[in-house]
């Protein structure tokens, strides 16, 4: 058998702070202790976002923790011809289509929906797509496209789940209410989940199912804010006959007012805690990892 393989997968849109450090150590542990490797990623989707400066922050505080990793690192802006091949396999099932409603447009459409009663809402909190496009007609789809009309691509859900047996994944970790073990899949609440788009070739969803399976990814270990996402994770893995890795969804580590750590919250960013002297020991025991 080989051995196991992990990967700790940042993105470079801002410094590190003690969630980062969570996972990475965490991933670097599991790793020790099951005799198998540690891969880095960058995941630097959002060039609107993402900084050289941050991608070099990442790889000083990586050292500073005592984590190095095996391999090149993969960054996913070095990958977007990947990610237009699983896009165009999908396209190929007639499961894609475009939507062209701006934020606004859909913001204003659930407005509009929930003024006559609650409209779904996606296990983020974010409401589902409410638009029509999946139905308009073929030649007002090829009107609107030839004349560089902004886009989303989505999945067509319901088409998706009908080419595709019951999923599941197997949970080493917990989720928020404590889920573990072999874990059903529930990719319907999370809609026409957005794949690509006219200006960004992959989304987060896309992206990280082409790349687990491309790096040989047989173990996820990330933090519980991602623990539903994995279902549609799981979905695109079956549609594009990938593996599907196991999953440790771990804990958050959270501010003193109780919400998940931002990489503007600096009293925890982890290049200040190595300013103020902290040690990458001190780091292990704030995270509770004595």
């Amino acid at each position: 058998m080989s051995p196991p393989v992990f990967r700790f997968a940042p993105s470079p849109n801002g410094y590190l702070h003690l969630g980062h450090a969570l996972s990475a150590l965490l991933n670097a542990d599991m790793a020790r202790q099951a005799d198998g490797r540690v891969l880095l990623r960058i995941e630097d989707i959002d060039a609107s976002r993402c900084r050289p400066e941050y991608e070099q922050a990442v790889y000083e505080d990586l050292a500073w923790l005592g984590i190095t990793w095996d391999g090149p690192v993969r960054r996913q802006s070095e990958h977007f011809d990947d990610y237009r091949a699983a896009l165009a396999k999908l396209e190929a099932q007639g499961l894609v289509y475009p939507s062209f409603e701006s934020r606004a447009e859909i913001a204003a459409m659930v407005a509009a929906r929930e003024a006559q009663a609650p409209w779904l809402r996606d296990p983020d909190g974010a409401p589902l797509y409410p638009g029509a496009a999946k139905d308009m007609p073929s030649d007002e789809r090829a009107r609107r496209l030839a004349s560089g009309a902004p886009y989303a691509l989505r999945l067509d859900m319901a088409a998706a789940l009908a080419r595709v047996d019951a999923l599941t994944w197997q949970e080493t970790g917990t989720g928020p209410a404590g889920e573990t073990g072999t874990i059903a899949a529930d990719p319907a609440a999370w809609g026409d989940v957005v794949l690509a788009r006219k200006d960004t070739p992959t989304s987060y969803h896309l992206a990280v199912a082409a790349d687990d399976a491309a790096q040989g990814i047989t173990d996820v270990v990330r933090g519980q804010d991602l623990f539903h996402a994995t279902a549609v994770h799981r979905l695109l893995q079956a549609l594009l006959g990938l593996p599907a890795p196991r999953y440790h969804h771990h804990r958050l580590v959270l501010d003193p007012d109780g919400r998940k750590l931002s990489k503007s919250t600096q009293a925890t960013g982890l290049r200040e805690l190595r300013a103020r002297g902290l040690t990458a020991g001190d780091v292990r025991r704030l995270v509770g990892l004595d």
